[in-house]
């Protein structure tokens, strides 16, 4: 089916974003009355507050889930009941931008194209730098991504509905709780021989603010460690995204660079090595370095570019550990995430 004839049906999994949800459904919305697409289904996950009926006010058609299941849970009801040829995943914490629909049908005119995905854009809510830079390096890695994908994305990203279906939907038994139920999907559509596409001008604005605390425990415990642990038991280390080549080659910069400041109480004789090291990440990282500052300045950039050293630096130990829990300890089956 070509993209001019597709319908487009816009999924928006929702608990406790009763204040999100006027920012969220205005844009949706507009586009429901324009044509652009068919229908706005939220899927309320038993919210104690009012989102269910802040959303059915704002016009958008209400599901209620009987229990709490989580995000995926909530996307597979609404795809059971929607009306359209393509099923468009917005998290209830993104605004889409105004020319969303277009760019949605504009990626299915080409029939082999089961699915797409676009990016945030460079204008999240949180602005400490923290938030800012955890939201800008998402944009970061989609911005700079193959057009062609491994995996997929559901904060703002759609699928065909019979691909969908055909393929069994989210693994909401794996994933329980708010992970990479997304990623493990889009291995499936590839596995069933479909094609995965990244737009970068599909873009949505973020309404999340992440601290410290709340991104190490979603990087360790909803990224890293069940996407290490899909990669190694099931598929392989794609060269995608955050796990390509050139992403796993500076870890391993910022490992060592870690490695050779901590060492340098004890063995003042080696202060060349963390110099060196740190001119090479410095070089490897260019482009996230040139990103930042162009988002935020020199002093971002330079926060930035040291946190991140710390990010690939817990992200590659989780995959280690990983590694040491499937080949030596033999925990081949590891993949639920509670």
């Amino acid at each position: 089916m070509s993209g001019e004839a597709v319908t487009i049906s816009a999924i928006v999994p929702a608990f406790r974003a009763e204040a999100l949800m006027p920012r969220v459904l205005a844009p949706l919305i507009a586009m429901r009355d324009r044509g652009e697409i068919a229908e706005v289904i939220v899927v309320d996950d038993v919210s104690p507050d009012a989102t269910a009926e802040v959303a059915a006010r704002l016009g958008a058609r209400v599901l209620e889930m009987e229990r709490n299941g989580g995000p995926g849970a909530a996307r597979n009801r609404a795809a059971r009941e929607a009306a359209g040829d393509v099923l468009w995943f917005v998290d209830s914490d993104v605004i889409v931008w105004d020319d969303g629909a277009l760019k949605v049908r504009d990626a299915f005119v080409d029939p082999a194209v089961a699915a797409v995905f676009g990016s945030y854009d460079a204008t999240p809510d949180g602005q400490h730098w923290f938030s800012r830079y955890k939201n800008l390096m998402h944009r970061f890695y989609h911005q700079n991504a193959e057009r062609d994908a491994q995996t997929f994305w559901a904060g703002c990203g759609a699928v065909r509905r019979d691909v969908f279906n055909r393929i069994g939907g989210f693994d909401i038994e794996t994933y329980k709780v708010p992970s990479i139920e997304d990623i493990e999907l889009g291995y499936r559509i590839r596995h069933a021989g479909g094609r995965i596409v990244v737009d970068p001008t599909l873009l949505g604005k973020h309404l999340k603010v992440w601290t410290p605390k709340s991104a190490i425990h979603t990087d360790i415990f909803r990224r890293a460690l069940p996407w290490s642990r899909l990669m190694i038991a099931r598929e392989g280390v794609h060269n995608d995204l955050n796990t390509s080549h050139g992403e796993k080659a500076k870890a391993v910069i910022a490992g060592l660079l870690i490695l050779s400041v901590l060492a340098l109480p004890f063995r003042p004789g080696l202060w060349p090595a963390p110099l060196v090291l740190l001119a090479l990440a410095l070089w490897a990282n260019r482009a996230f370095i040139r990103f930042m500052h162009d988002n935020g300045g020199a002093g971002f950039a330079l926060r930035t570019f040291l946190y991140h050293q710390v990010y690939y630096v817990y992200s590659a130990a989780a995959f280690a550990w990983c590694m040491f829990e499937y080949h030596i300890l033999g925990v081949k089956d590891r993949l639920h995430v509670p």
